[in-house]
C-alpha cells in the first residue's frame, strides 16, 4: 500500500464520517460519556469520538513529521491511552458543538491527506519507535494511527447515530 492509498482511503473514511454529521447535529445534544479515559473507546457517543478524532490528526501529522525530519535512528513519537494531554483535550472539547468538530475533522483529513500524497518514498520509510507497538515506518505510522483509526470511528459513529441519542453510551 503506498501513502497515496492511505490517502483514498483517508478521503474515503472523512466523507463516510461527513455524511454522519447531519443525523449527528440533529440529536445533539448527545450525552456525555461518564467513562472516557482509558476506558475503551467502543464506549463513546458522538461528543467524545468527534472530540478524539479532532485532536488525533493533528497530533498524528505532527508525530509523522517528526519522524521524516529524523536523520538515523529511529525516532520515539507516539503516545499511550493514558496520556494526560490526550485525555484534558479529550475532556474540554467533547463539550463543543458538533458542527465545529466536523469543521475541525474535515481540515484535519485535508491536511493530512495532502501531506500523506506529499511524502516521497524515501520520507514513508524513515523509522520511529513506539512505546507500545515498536518500531514503525512513517507509513505503517499513518496507516494504524490514522487511516485505520479513523475508519474504525466512522463506523463507530454510525453505529451510535443509528442507535439514537437514548442509546448512546454513558460509560458506567
Amino acid at each position: 500500500m503506498t501513502t497515496g492509498d492511505l490517502a483514498t482511503r483517508l478521503k474515503t473514511a472523512s466523507k463516510r464520517l461527513a455524511a454522519l454529521r447531519p443525523a449527528v447535529e440533529a440529536g445533539a445534544p448527545w450525552p456525555l460519556s461518564e467513562n472516557f479515559g482509558t476506558e475503551p473507546e467502543a464506549s463513546w457517543g458522538p461528543p467524545e469520538t468527534l472530540a478524539h478524532v479532532a485532536e488525533m490528526l493533528p497530533f498524528w501529522l505532527g508525530e509523522i513529521e517528526r519522524l521524516v525530519a529524523g536523520t538515523g535512528e529511529p525516532v520515539p513519537f507516539g503516545r499511550i491511552a493514558t496520556d494526560q494531554l490526550r485525555l484534558l483535550v479529550l475532556e474540554r472539547d467533547r463539550s463543543l458543538p458538533p458542527r465545529e468538530l466536523f469543521d475541525r475533522i474535515a481540515a484535519g483529513t485535508d491536511r493530512v491527506a495532502r501531506r500523506l500524497e506529499s511524502l516521497t518514498a524515501r520520507d514513508t520509510l524513515k523509522r520511529g519507535v513506539h512505546p507500545v507497538r515498536g518500531e514503525l515506518t512513517v507509513e505503517a505510522l499513518a496507516e494504524r494511527f490514522i487511516v485505520s483509526h479513523l475508519e474504525e470511528h466512522a463506523e463507530q459513529l454510525a453505529t451510535v447515530v443509528a442507535a439514537g441519542p437514548a442509546q448512546a453510551p454513558r460509560g458506567g
